[in-house]
């Protein structure tokens, strides 16, 4: 392979040591520092005065340092039903009642999302591993991360298990392809995922499915024009969202689209400026990221037409929304001074006409990662009664896209 093409990816040069050598400093007085924050926010939570010389006696409105990487800070108040799983500092979290416990310890973990029975969490791992590939017509080698999908029981200390590797190898030479966001079916056997594979030097990143009986990852052959993200299984699995990244200008303009994995067909469904689609449980809404000049919100479109019905947000800093399993609220991540936590608005009333409550927080000054979505799964049993047919056939004026490269796909391109 000498004098191929440069491997597409992040491949570069291995940091040095950093902070390394002041870890066994650095961690007492991390600790100390936590069980302070934890301290100070919690007196705010149960409404203490905590406010500072020349506030007027205020209480401070937010804390620019986030807590310690080993720490998520949680309302009391507030009781969670069922779990939400996130990431935060490398490592997968599981929020439910009124804690949150770390399940994982690498320090390496992103894009969490539960298996559909609540047994599993499935996420990232990106493992350090020196590569070898030609540059300039020389082998050269690299420091890289390679993705790997894993899985673990939610418990604390339960141990991963790899489902799915993303190590590329080439004769003598070794690069990755990318894996992102994985996202299993309703009846547990096939895993949507985003890649590159089979060969990263000649592919984007886009939509695939990985069969875990077979081992077996194939691509769907969709149109893309700057790859796809944002995979969203239907309560049902007879459907799969996902975004088509596209541009306009400068301005990014991302579509989400519904692909039918029985007829390998995809439709358009919402207008340009949505992503991070999350189905509500009768699979007749989606919460999806509204993105435009000032930012992005938190808005329910109709799961048929792709109509936008109501807007929950308008502070120009929230994204990655997921559907409480019984409907009756919607959390997401919201950026404030920097520093990213789960917020929960609950719905009242009757869809679409929702009556929107108030905004809480589910975490507070805990720095959560805002590239990894979280996930909602409640037991069945705690769950209403979900319509029959709950997803919904696609909107007579939606747009369908044919597979690329076939006859009917020759003459135009979809919007």
């Amino acid at each position: 392979m000498t004098g191929g093409p440069a491997p597409r990816g992040n491949g570069r040069v291995a940091a040095g040591p950093g902070l390394a050598g002041l870890r066994p400093i650095l961690a007492p007085i991390l600790a100390i520092a936590g069980l302070a924050v934890i301290a100070w926010v919690t007196l705010g939570l149960l409404g203490a005065n905590i406010g500072v010389p020349g506030s007027g006696g205020q209480p401070v409105g937010v804390i620019t340092t986030p807590a310690p990487s080993n720490v998520v800070i949680v309302d009391p108040r507030i009781d969670v039903p069922g779990s939400i799983v996130y990431v935060k500092a490398g490592n997968v979290w599981v929020q439910s009642g009124k804690s949150a416990h770390q399940v994982t310890s690498s320090g390496q973990a992103s894009m969490a999302s539960w298996s559909p029975d609540g047994a599993w969490i499935y996420y990232v791992e990106t493992v350090p591993e020196q590569g070898l590939f030609p540059a300039g017509g020389n082998p050269r080698r690299y420091a890289m991360t390679v993705p790997t999908v894993m899985r673990v029981k939610p418990d604390a200390g339960s141990q991963p298990e790899v489902v799915l590797t993303g190590r590329y190898r080439l004769g003598r030479y070794t690069w990755f392809r990318w894996i992102r966001e994985p996202v299993l079916s309703p009846d547990g056997r096939t895993l949507a995922v985003l890649s590159d594979a089979p060969d990263p030097l000649r592919s984007d990143v886009v939509l695939q499915l990985y069969d875990l009986q077979t081992k077996r990852l194939t691509k769907p052959n969709l149109t893309e024009t700057a790859g796809h993200q944002d995979p969203a299984w239907s309560p049902d699995g007879k459907a799969l969202l996902y975004v088509r990244n596209g541009s306009d200008g400068a301005r990014g303009a991302p579509t989400i689209y519904r692909y039918n994995p029985a007829t390998k067909r995809s439709t358009v469904l919402s207008g340009t400026g949505y992503l991070s689609p999350a189905w509500s449980h009768d699979g007749r809404y989606i919460a999806a990221t509204r993105t435009d000049s000032f930012g992005t919100n938190i808005v329910i479109l109709d799961a048929v037409k792709g109509t936008e019905l109501i807007r929950l947000t308008n502070d120009d800093a929230s994204w990655s929304p997921v559907w409480s399993p019984k409907g009756d609220a919607i959390a997401f991540l919201r950026l404030a001074n920097g520093i990213v936590d789960l917020r929960m608005v609950r719905l009242g009333g009757t869809a679409p006409s929702w009556t929107v409550g108030e905004t809480v927080s589910l975490t507070t000054v805990s720095g959560l990662d805002g590239a990894s979505r979280p996930d909602w799964y409640i037991p069945a049993d705690q769950l209403p009664a979900v319509p029959t047919a709950s997803t919904p056939p696609p909107a007579s004026g939606g747009v369908s896209v044919p597979p690329s490269g076939s006859a009917a796909a020759s003459g135009s391109a979809a919007p």
